[in-house]
């Protein structure tokens, strides 16, 4: 049967994404890479430092956020190395090359992030019960150096996060960061004046619940792709109409759209032309539109005279 086998670039909704490597496959572009490595180094190093200053400062919310830190390097680390395996060429047994690193990333970062916001909600809860006396300016000058460092680092992804999902684990990463310092600042700012240290528990928990507001988008989307569900922003019913109401199509069936990377797409699809020509050039222009039309790089499409003898046909059958 003929086939007709193309691979794109990667488009939603009119805009397009970044530049084209290996064959039309896009992933996380490799000037991500100095963020990554810019954004771990600086993060590790306040790690340290939080850890430090708030064993001397007995801030247990100090402790805790250079917990929380840690686990943010975990994830740009894993994020960073989705995006470099996303890069690497097909080969052996991974014949769609390794862009589905990505997905994992940010499903496994997704899950980071609410392990640490549970670590974060049980020290609140034994502040609450048992509040420490904390030296409040420490505590505030670390933590207004955490929001200037995750800050710039959530500043870097900030042009990738639209487009990808694993870029926008990272982001999403630091920013909660930046909002967990800030968090922290006011806490021990509020304690300075008022001497209510149960502020800060409470704070935490606040800043908790954010985080988990913003994750939540960011791990059903990552379920959503690592069982390969239609990405979002890709028109699944539009695709299947404009299909069927190609020159000659009488029928269309097996149609699968699924991603192989956060940002790429696949599609395969069994087109009925009854009495038609092997016709290269309907091939060629089915590919163009589903790649600018609907944001589809690589499709595969199978044509077939008689529909009633594909074993796939019934719509029941995957």
């Amino acid at each position: 049967m003929p086939h007709g086998h193309t691979h794109g670039g990667h488009s939603h909704g009119g805009h397009t994404h970044g530049p084209h490597t290996h064959g039309g496959h896009h992933h996380a572009p490799a000037g991500y890479d100095r963020s990554f490595a810019l954004g771990a180094l600086l993060n590790i190093g306040f790690v340290v430092v939080e850890a430090v200053y708030g064993l001397l400062a007995n801030s247990t919310a100090l402790l805790a956020d250079a917990g929380h830190n840690l686990s943010d390097v975990m994830g740009l680390l894993l994020a960073w190395g989705a995006a470099w395996l996303g890069r690497r060429l097909p080969e052996g047994r991974y014949t769609y090359g390794f862009g589905n690193a990505s997905i994992l990333a940010s499903l496994l970062n997704a899950m980071i992030l609410l392990i640490a916001v549970g670590a974060i909600l049980l020290e609140a809860a034994t502040r609450l019960v048992e509040p420490e006396p904390v030296a409040e300016t420490t505590v505030m000058v670390v933590a207004a150096i955490g929001i200037v460092i995750n800050s710039w680092t959530a500043w870097l992804f900030i042009g990738g996060q639209k487009q990808d999902i694993n870029l926008r684990g990272a982001y999403l990463h630091m920013v909660a960061d930046a909002a967990v310092s800030v968090g922290v600042v006011a806490a021990a700012l509020a304690i300075r004046f008022t001497g209510w240290f149960w502020l800060d528990p409470v704070t935490s928990i606040v800043i908790a619940l954010v985080i988990v507001a913003g994750t939540w988008g960011l791990l059903r989307d990552s379920v959503r792709l690592a069982m390969n569900a239609v990405p979002d922003g890709i028109d699944r019913a539009g695709v299947e109409r404009y299909l069927a109401g190609l020159p000659g199509v009488a029928a269309v069936h097996d149609l699968h759209i699924w991603p192989i990377s956060t940002t790429e797409t696949a599609l395969t699809a069994h087109l009925v032309r009854p009495g038609m020509n092997q016709d290269d050039a309907l091939l060629l222009e089915i590919s163009s539109v589903l790649k600018d039309r609907f944001g589809i790089g690589h499709a595969t499409i199978q044509v077939e005279h008689d529909g009633s003898c594909c074993r796939l046909a019934p719509a029941d059958v995957v």
